[in-house]
């Protein structure tokens, strides 16, 4: 499929409002069939078929969530989107970041926040760890974010943020997310300790706030 051919199909996928509507949605968080289907009032049979559409072009990823492993989500894939020129950017104000532990992707994803945006963001756990994770203070320093004096701390019901993104599968299922939270799917570094591995958040969490922060 030549390039205009490629752009041809794009917007024949985008040309029912439900798919432009779940591309709209999925453009700033991440979100499991069963949240689709529940905001947009849709049969599993039909939302299925619009998902496939979205696949088929590459404009969307299924994928098992790494908590519950029955549970599945959809993201946005943004190449595509970048190749139809479709901005994808919001504003979010203060933002508050949700993990399991608290102990990497959350502190992470503030530090970064606050980096690239200037608006203020914090972070917390529904079970937090005893201390930030020595390699997500090391990937923080390799691009320019001190998280040596970060420490973890319990999600509190009276948090408040004009924005609350859960970063860990297991938080985002343990939780009871309102409907303007944000989720993103992000592997948990710790699992494998690696440099590599803590890099590779760091680099989804910029993709992610770069799309998203005006």
């Amino acid at each position: 499929m030549d390039h205009l051919e490629r752009r041809a199909a794009l917007f024949a996928a985008l040309g029912e409002p439900v798919r432009l509507a779940i591309v709209d949605e999925l453009a700033t968080t991440d979100r499991s069939p069963k949240e689709l289907a529940e905001q947009f009032s849709l049969p599993t049979n039909l939302l299925a078929h619009h998902l496939d559409v979205l696949a088929n072009v590459g404009l969307i990823e299924r994928f098992v969530s790494s908590g519950d492993r029955r549970r599945r989500y959809v993201r946005l894939v943004r190449e595509p989107i970048a190749e139809l020129g479709i901005a994808t950017a919001r504003s979010a104000g203060t933002v508050l970041f949700v993990c399991s532990h608290n102990s990497a992707r959350s502190q992470l994803a503030a530090a970064m926040w606050t980096a690239r945006t200037g608006e203020a963001a914090s972070s917390a756990g529904t079970h937090p760890a005893e201390r930030v994770h020595p390699g997500a203070v090391a990937a923080g320093r390799r691009v320019g974010l001190d998280l040596s004096a970060a420490v973890p701390r319990l999600l509190n019901p009276t948090d408040t943020a004009d924005r609350i993104v859960t970063v860990c599968d297991r938080a985002h299922e343990e939780l009871v997310p309102g409907a303007d939270w944000w989720h993103w799917s992000l592997p948990d570094p710790v699992d494998s300790g690696t440099d590599a591995a803590f890099d590779d958040v760091v680099a989804q969490l910029d993709d992610r706030i770069g799309a998203v922060a005006t």
